[in-house]
């Protein structure tokens, strides 16, 4: 039986069960991923705890577990949950289904769990999305520990800034030669990938280069399925393009 006091967590998905219950997802540094029964939660006395089980809010939590899912007692909003509008609510739909998909159920995860709060605040901020995402997406690999060094190839060669590079889960970085089957339009600028690295905004087109094969990399890791945030952007991006003016 494992007990949980106080636990610090950020709520990922929660869901209806039953007539009054919740099941939720949530995001642990101690103990990863955990999953929770929140049990007669839809009674209009419960609002407060209702509240604080909205995916993005951060959470303390108690509970008890005994098999896979655990019985949540209590648990207590920590803070005030940002504020999103427009295409970061999107976003944080995202971050919420890539953490879903990849972090491990009872697995320690403190350099994810960090990385998850830093991007919280950042979804609230005036930061360039498609960059928060971006470093987001490099955080989470790396405390997965499947990330690779960014300013270097897989053979341990300097990236050249204007090559572009394929990233390859078992290579690292590959240099993109030619444009059959579309590479180069999948690969990454070296520009792009040095700046990744350094923690510093590349200009927008380096910036854009990224997206994709940040994506291919992923993708490698969900074993090929896609998240549903893709194909939700996808559609949305359609809509938008096609609007009249």
């Amino acid at each position: 039986m494992q007990r949980y006091v106080g636990e610090p967590a950020f709520v990922l998905h929660a869901r209806p069960w039953r007539e009054t219950s919740l099941l939720v997802e949530v995001l642990s540094a101690a103990h990863g991923r955990i999953g929770l029964v929140a049990r007669g939660v839809q009674g209009p006395k419960r609002h407060v705890l209702r509240a604080a089980l909205q995916p993005l809010q951060s959470i303390r939590f108690d509970a008890v577990q005994r098999g896979e899912l655990a019985q949540l007692t209590s648990a207590e909003a920590v803070d005030a949950m940002p504020m999103l509008r427009g295409d970061a609510v999107m976003a944080a739909f995202y971050l919420n289904e890539l953490c879903m998909r990849l972090a491990p159920r009872q697995d320690s995860q403190p350099e994810l769990h960090a990385a998850y709060a830093i991007t919280r605040e950042r979804l609230g901020s005036d930061e360039s999305l498609a960059w928060t995402l971006r470093r987001f997406e490099r955080d989470l690999l790396e405390a997965l520990g499947v990330g690779f060094a960014l300013e270097v190839d897989g053979d341990d060669r300097p990236l050249d800034p204007a090559a572009r590079y394929l990233l390859d889960p078992e290579h690292g970085p590959r240099r993109a030669l030619n444009d059959r089957g579309g590479a180069r339009h999948a690969a990454a600028t070296g520009c792009g990938l040095l700046a990744l690295a350094a923690d510093r905004i590349p200009d927008r087109d380096d910036l854009a280069s990224l997206r994709l094969p940040l994506r291919g990399l992923l993708l490698h890791y969900l074993d090929g399925r896609r998240l549903k945030s893709w194909d939700m952007m996808s559609e949305l991006g359609r809509l938008s393009a096609a609007r009249p003016g």
